[in-house]
């Protein structure tokens, strides 16, 4: 990938903040006279169009949680380590049902059961079974 620049890094944040290239351009530092127009090469350019999709994906993934910030939520409700927007612990109802979704996730309690199983399998045509 190409090297951009701090201005242009600038420019790619404030316009997937703005949505607008021309007021991005512009907010980067850039001069406002032409700034339609080179705002229009900018978002053009395959190294800023390259950036913008790599900020585009990880903006994502800080939206989402990933499976161990859920497995480090669960855990902390379960130890009252969390609390609700009043400032109170998780109900004993809430942590238990934590503990079970942990438990679940690590199957704790699934017996493992070896089995040895001999079936014969006997193939016949659609006439044998009518009669």
């Amino acid at each position: 990938m190409s090297k951009i620049t701090d201005r242009q890094k600038a420019f790619c944040d404030y316009y997937l903040e703005l949505g607008n290239a021309t007021e991005a351009y512009i907010k980067a530092g850039y001069n406002e006279k032409g700034a339609r127009a080179n705002a229009s090469r900018l978002i053009a350019n395959d190294s800023i169009k390259l950036y913008l999709e790599e900020r585009r994906k990880q903006i994502e993934s800080d939206r989402i949680a990933g499976p161990q910030e859920v497995l480090q939520y669960l855990t902390k409700v379960m130890r009252g380590e969390e609390k609700d927007q009043f400032d109170m612990e998780a109900s004993l109802q809430d942590r238990t049902k934590c503990a079970e979704l942990l438990g679940k996730r690590y199957r704790m309690w699934t017996d493992k059961v070896e089995a040895n199983v001999q079936q014969q399998v006997v193939f016949c045509d659609e006439q044998e079974l009518e009669d």
